[in-house]
């Protein structure tokens, strides 16, 4: 995907939650089947987290959900009910952005990729989405 990054803004449903990350206009989400992931219909990047920023007062409508291993931070507008954004299982140093809830106009390419949730231990070695969530250093391959 392009190493540029690009601004993107969004939040959930009814605006009471709002943020900005920092990711390239073109991103790879991965759409996990896990039980909680394929319920939801979520499909989401992950970028480091201080590539995220919640705007506003919008933390007082945030509502967190976990599960299992308590790892992921799932959360959601107590308004809505839309998880525009969480802390995934896979990187629990990054933020996974539902790519659906990014404004329009500033993401131009998406590909999508699998995630084997319901195999998660065994997927997970297997998989390259440990490395989304770190910083990657320009010119560093």
């Amino acid at each position: 995907m392009d190493s540029e990054m690009e601004v993107h803004n969004g939040g959930c449903h009814c605006k009471s939650v709002r943020w900005r990350v920092q990711a390239p206009p073109g991103v790879v989400v991965w759409q996990c089947n896990c039980s909680n992931c394929s319920m939801r219909g979520n499909t989401s990047f992950i970028v480091p987290s201080g590539r995220f920023e919640l705007l506003g007062d919008c933390k007082q409508f945030l509502a967190t959900y976990t599960f299992g291993t308590h790892t992921a931070q799932h959360t959601f507008c107590k308004v809505c009910g839309i998880t525009s954004f969480y802390i995934p299982r896979s990187n629990p140093d990054g933020i996974a952005v539902t790519f659906r809830c990014v404004d329009p106009g500033t993401l131009t390419h998406v590909e999508i990729k699998y995630y084997d949730g319901r195999n998660w231990e065994s997927y997970y070695d297997q998989s390259s989405i440990a490395s989304c969530s770190k910083v990657q250093i320009e010119g560093s391959v």
